[in-house]
C-alpha cells in the first residue's frame, strides 16, 4: 500500500434551500393566506478518524469535496428536504489544518473521533413565515445562505511508541528487522529506507510496542537536505526515541561526530523535540575489535556529555536487543501507569506533542518561504510534499 502523509483538499458546505412564496388556492376557500414553507439546511462536512485506513492516498485523485444542498421550499407548508452531511473518513492520527491560516482545526487521534471542518448553510424562509394581523399576505421570502468552503491540509504522523534516530546506514532498518517482523530494505547505500516502516515488537504474549524506522537524517536535514524535513514531523507522535550510533562507520565521520549531528539537527528542528525522553543505543559493536569497544562508546557518551540509558548493541545478530526491548517495554508500561494515576500528566504530554508539531510546521513554512525569497527557480512548493513518492509502508505483527 502506498504511504502518502499530506494531502490538500477542498471542502464544501451545501447551501441552504430558498424560502418558497406560495398562498393556498383551494376551491371554497378564499384568501387562504400564505403556505410557503421554508427551504431544507444545507449539509455540513465532518471529517471522521477510521481505524481501517492507514494512508491519505485517496486524496490525491480526489481533492474537491461538496456536501449536498438543501432543497427549497414547497407550497402547502412544505419544508424542502435537509441536505446530507458528507463525512470523509481518514486515519487515526490525521490533523486538519486550514491552508489559508494554518490554523489548526482538529487532531483525530481516536477512532470515530469526528469534527466538524465547515458548516451547511442556513435554510430560506418561506412567506409563510412573515404573516402577521398586518400583513395577511406577505410576499417576503429569504434564500439560503451559501455554505461554508475551505482549502485544508491533511497531515497523517505515523502512531509509534518508538521513533528511531540516526544517519543513513546506521543500521535502523537492520535493526527493526531484528526485533519485529518487519521487513523494511536494507542495502550497502545510504538513503535505503525512504518511508517510516512501523513494525510491532512482541516482548510477551499481551505485551508489545510499535516501532517507527524514520528514514536517515545528514547534516542540513533541518535546512531540507536530504529526506529528514519530511519525516522529522512523525516523531511529533512518538513516546521515546532511539538514538542509534554507527560505532563502525563507512565514511569519514567518527561516531561522537556523527551522534553531534543528529543532535544539532534534531534541535534545530525543534527544540522542545530535543527533551523528549531519548536513550543512546550503539550499534554495530561486532564490527569493533574488543579491545577498542570501550573506549569508541565512552568518546560518543563524552561528546555528547550523555545522562541517559545507553545501550550496547549489534542488531544484525540481535546481540543486545532483547534487553533493550524489555527496558522500552518497561518504561512505556511505567508511562502508562503515571498517566492513569494523573491525568494531568496526559494534558501536558498532549500539549507538549502539540507544541512540537507546530515548531514542525513552522519549520517548513520557514523553508518554503526562503526558497521562493531566493527566487530559487528549482524549487517546486511541493519539496517537502510526500505525495510524489510511490513507496510502501512497512507495519507487521
Amino acid at each position: 500500500m502506498k504511504f502518502v502523509d499530506e494531502a490538500s483538499i477542498v471542502v464544501e458546505a451545501g447551501k441552504g434551500g430558498n424560502g418558497c412564496m406560495s398562498f393556498r388556492r383551494e376551491k371554497f376557500i378564499e384568501k387562504g393566506g400564505p403556505d410557503g414553507g421554508d427551504g431544507g439546511h444545507g449539509g455540513s462536512v465532518w471529517m471522521e478518524a477510521d481505524e481501517n485506513l492507514n494512508t491519505l492516498v485517496d486524496f490525491r485523485f480526489v481533492r474537491q469535496y461538496r456536501a449536498e444542498s438543501g432543497q427549497p421550499g414547497q407550497g402547502k407548508d412544505c419544508t424542502g428536504k435537509a441536505g446530507e452531511d458528507l463525512i470523509i473518513k481518514v486515519p487515526v492520527g490525521t490533523s486538519i489544518i486550514d491552508e489559508d491560516t494554518e490554523e489548526v482545526l482538529g487532531d483525530l487521534t481516536v477512532g470515530g473521533q469526528r469534527i466538524k471542518v465547515v458548516q451547511g448553510g442556513f435554510r430560506g424562509l418561506g412567506n409563510a413565515r412573515f404573516k402577521s394581523s398586518v400583513n395577511q399576505a406577505p410576499r417576503q421570502t429569504t434564500k439560503g445562505t451559501p455554505g461554508e468552503s475551505r482549502n485544508l491540509r491533511l497531515e497523517l504522523k505515523v502512531l509509534a511508541d518508538v521513533g528511531l534516530l540516526g544517519l543513513p546506514n546506521a543500521g535502523k532498518s537492520t535493526f527493526i528487522r531484528s526485533i519485529s517482523s518487519a521487513k523494511p530494505k536494507v542495502a550497502d547505500y545510504p538513503f535505503t529506507t525512504l518511508v517510516p516502516n512501523l513494525g510491532v515488537v512482541r516482548v510477551q504474549q499481551h505485551r508489545s510496542f510499535v516501532v517507527a524506522d524514520i528514514p536517515g537524517l545528514i547534516e542540513g536535514a533541518a535546512e531540507g537536505a536530504g529526506l529528514g524535513i519530511r519525516f522529522l514531523k512523525h516523531l511529533a507522535r512518538t513516546r521515546l526515541l532511539l538514538h542509534i550510533v554507527d560505532m563502525a562507520p563507512w565514511d569519514e565521520l567518527t561516531p561522537p561526530e556523527a551522534a553531534e549531528v543528529i543532535v544539532s539537527e534534531l534541535g534545530k528542528f525543534s527544540q522542545t523535540l530535543v527533551g523528549r525522553e531519548r536513550w543512546l543505543v550503539l550499534n554495530k559493536l561486532d564490527m569493533v575489535p574488543d579491545d577498542e569497544r570501550d573506549e569508541r562508546c565512552q568518546a560518543v557518551i563524552d561528546a555528547l556529555d550523555w545522562q541517559g540509558p545507553v545501550f550496547r548493541i549489534s542488531a544484525i545478530n540481535a546481540d543486545g536487543t532483547q534487553a533493550l526491548c524489555h527496558a522500552i517495554m518497561e518504561w512505556i508500561e511505567e508511562q502508562a501507569e503515571a498517566e492513569e494515576q494523573n491525568p494531568e500528566l496526559v494534558a501536558a504530554r498532549e500539549q507538549e506533542r502539540l507544541q512540537v508539531e507546530r515548531e514542525a510546521r513552522q519549520r517548513i513554512e520557514a523553508l518554503r518561504r526562503a526558497h521562493k525569497e531566493a527566487g530559487d527557480s528549482d524549487f517546486d512548493d511541493d519539496d517537502f510534499d510526500d505525495d510524489d513518492y510511490d513507496i510502501e509502508v512497512e507495519y507487521v505483527r
